[in-house]
């Protein structure tokens, strides 16, 4: 093959026995929950085309498809996503007809953009169960004919029509499988069929087929949940939108149709339908859809709102800020479709044992089935059964569909909880977190000061001198005078006249015709009105981590006002609940050392660096790292890009609107609660045990029925149900995550 497709890979959800598609979809029905396929883009010299081929839902049609295009000269790159039916080729501009012509040649159904025609947005059609319904009525007939020992051509007429009814779809499958060299469940279960045909075993012949059939419709109406859980996420945001005309009117119009400046009304108790600004109007938005917060959040003029989140009891109109393609709930769900193409850790151990052991079990029966028999140890009519059965138990169904379906139910409870996961191997390696580095701005704390401290030195008139303070604080647009004014929030009132900031020091001005100061230390130290007291205050405030001003006069201090960053109100009890897992944690921040170091006292942190780099982050992240374990760094996505490369698992705080934190991070945390990170530890841990539960299950139950066949007890119906329940019980299994 002269192009690499090694890198592409299946999305993590599919079912493994796969139900005929082109019998429930027919030509040009596409999901209606499916986004519009993107018409062919240029690539360089080449195409990049996007194909629906409702047909394609698991492993099985992937394969054939690969190996039939992986051979064509003018494919460069195949990248599907089996929960969309999606198929994107990045092709030669002049191959695309031989393209179309190889997916057909395969018995399946490509649909290009535009193609689909009026019933482009139908809805699926459901598979209809009378014929199976039917077919199991007359295997069930020919079963009791067989045993009340009637002519031998009654239950093989019924088997016949049993067959019939329900079994051609696996007949076609598994004759393009065997055309093409491979060796899928439809292929063999084809091969066991007609040769208990070949046997006389007329009623079991049918029996092995109804129960396939039937085992096909329940695994793929399992798997629809896993599938759901994610496309449910398309639902949340409105198609349509109501938006201000030119003339100040109302209109209804597809969302996807407005433009970023539009303005946009949202009544309450109506989901918010592209991400804008508020600009008139209150209410309490909840933004559990994208955040998985359990309270509303207070909304009004100038705060951000995101399309999929639901207004609350207020109108509100906004300022448009992207296109519904381009919105967070859009980006999020970008994430997420590619994060199923890329395999995990454990799904690529158990793809490549299935390579291995499936045709190693086909020689297998082959053996037994030839020489047990010419060495005299029994006749052919016995071994070949018993070569019959082991195919059928041969099929690593349960064992291939074990990952993916785990892997998919962690990604979407984790998104249904705000929690953005990039990939199953992210979801694995959550386990293995040992230590966790964690920027202290915006992170461990609010990123924004507060005043924390207020200290008259002037008992002879506090609130004069608190009033005083407001009002130089209120003139300047300093963080920390910011902070002083918001926290003392003494109102309008205190005219200051000759108003003028002091560069790295404060701000002067006359009051009631008087200068007044308010300043930093330094500012104070240089006037000469600090006093030993007075330093002994100020040296155990900046201890604490607090920035210190001070409000003077030409002859003294009269109060002082300290301003810290606080910590958010969830952090000491993420880092407590982190601890309770056996992680340890670290913070990194560019602030000064003793502001760290309180910060991290405060929360309970184990180590503190400050005076950091980007590079001295990215050196001592490198240095938590030992074998074995891995080490998270949590930042913005921006500043702390190096050490989010650099740890095993970066976490992005507060994403939401954010798109290089989406695109930067292995996790993105949707709001701001720390608390998310253990729980994101515990999720992957889970993932995990339920993954080498399904693997030992399936494994566990095709060795009892190995044993049970070469002995002489295994049945083809009882190979059936073995095969059909170990898929069930792996899918059963592994849903249980969606729960969480």
């Amino acid at each position: 093959m002269p192009h690499d497709h090694a890198h592409h890979h299946p999305p993590d959800t599919a079912c493994c026995h796969g139900h005929d598609a082109g019998h429930a979809h027919p030509h040009g029905a596409q999901n209606a929950d499916a986004p519009p396929l993107a018409p062919a883009v240029a690539q360089g010299a080449d195409l990049r085309t996007e194909l629906r081929i409702l047909q394609m839902d698991c492993p099985t049609e992937e394969a054939l498809i690969r190996q039939s295009l992986g051979a064509l000269p003018d494919v460069r790159s195949l990248d599907f996503n089996l929960m969309r039916r999606v198929l994107t080729v990045v092709h030669a501009p002049e191959a695309l007809d031989t393209i179309l012509q190889a997916i057909r040649a395969l018995g399946f159904t490509p649909e290009q953009a535009g193609e689909a025609g009026p019933t482009a947005e139908a809805a699926e059609t459901p598979e209809s169960w009378w014929p199976l319904a039917a077919s199991g009525a007359a295997a069930l007939a020919a079963e009791a004919a067989h045993w009340v020992d009637a002519p031998w051509a009654v239950p093989a007429v019924l088997a016949l029509l049993a067959i019939a009814g329900c079994g051609l779809v696996t007949y076609r499958k598994g004759w393009t499988a065997l055309r093409h060299g491979q060796l899928n469940i439809n292929a063999l279960m084809s091969i066991a069929v007609t040769g208990a045909l070949i046997l006389g075993q007329w009623a079991e012949a049918a029996m092995v087929m109804v129960l396939f059939t039937l085992a096909e419709r329940i695994e793929a109406r399992s798997l629809d949940r896993a599938r759901r859980a994610v496309q449910g996420l398309m639902q949340l945001a409105p198609d349509q939108a109501s938006v201000q005309q030119a003339d100040g009117s109302w209109r209804d119009i597809p969302a996807k149709s407005v433009s970023p400046g539009d303005l946009v009304r949202t009544r309450p108790g109506e989901r918010i339908a592209l991400d804008g600004q508020i600009e008139s109007g209150r209410s309490a938005v909840d933004q559990s859809p994208i955040t998985g917060e359990s309270l509303p959040v207070d909304k009004t003029t100038g705060d951000p709102v995101y399309a999929g989140t639901i207004n609350g009891t207020g109108e509100l109109h906004y300022r448009v800020l992207a296109t519904a393609g381009e919105s967070t709930l859009a980006r999020i769900i970008r994430a997420i479709e590619s994060a199923q193409s890329a395999r995990a850790p454990t799904q690529r151990f158990v793809d490549r044992f299935a390579r291995i052991y499936t045709p190693l079990v086909v020689l297998l029966a082959i053996a037994i089935a030839v020489l047990p028999p010419l060495l005299g140890l029994g006749g052919w009519y016995e071994w070949v059964y018993k070569a019959l059965v082991l195919l059928v138990i041969a099929c690593p169904c349960a064992l291939v569909i074990s990952t993916p379906v785990s892997i998919v139910s962690g990604l979407a409870a984790a998104a249904r909880h705000g929690v953005l996961v990039k990939g199953g191997v992210h979801l694995e390696q959550g386990r293995l977190l040992r230590w966790i580095a964690l920027d202290k701005t915006g992170t461990v704390t609010h990123g924004r000061p507060a005043l924390t401290d207020v200290v008259a030195l002037d008992t002879a008139d506090p609130v004069r001198s608190h009033a005083l303070a407001a009002a130089l604080a209120g003139r300047s647009d300093h963080p920390v005078s910011r902070a002083v004014a918001q926290g003392l929030d003494a109102g309008p009132g205190t005219p200051v006249e000759a108003f003028e900031a002091l560069a790295g020091r404060g701000t002067r001005g006359l009051v009631d015709g008087r200068p007044h100061l308010l300043g930093n230390h330094r500012l104070i130290h240089e006037r000469g009105l600090c006093s030993p007291e007075l330093e002994a205050r100020l040296e155990a405030l900046e201890r604490q981590g607090k920035t210190v001003v001070l409000l003077a006069d030409e002859h003294r201090a009269l109060a002082l006002y300290a301003v810290a960053d606080t910590v958010k109100p969830d952090s000491a009890a993420a880092i407590q609940d982190l601890h309770a897992l056996g992680v340890r944690t670290a913070m990194l921040s560019g602030d000064n050392p003793h502001t760290v170091a309180a910060i991290a006292a405060q929360v309970g942190i184990d180590r503190a660096e400050g005076n950091l780099l980007p590079e001295d982050k990215l050196r001592i992240v490198g240095g938590l790292a030992v074998p074995g374990a891995a080490v998270g760094m949590v930042g913005d996505g921006i500043n702390d890009a190096p050490a989010l490369a650099r740890a095993d698992v970066g976490f992005a705080m507060g994403a939401m609107g954010t798109d290089a934190a989406i695109e930067t991070a292995d996790v993105a945390l949707m709001d701001d609660d720390l608390r998310k990170i253990p729980w994101f530890i515990r999720l992957s841990r889970d993932t995990h045990r339920i993954l080498v539960q399904n693997i030992v299950v399936a494994l566990g139950i095709k060795a009892a029925f190995l044993i049970l066949t070469v002995v002489g007890l295994g049945t083809l119906w009882m190979a059936v149900f073995a095969d059909v329940g170990a898929s069930l019980l792996v899918v059963g299994n592994g849903l249980r995550l969606l729960r969480r």
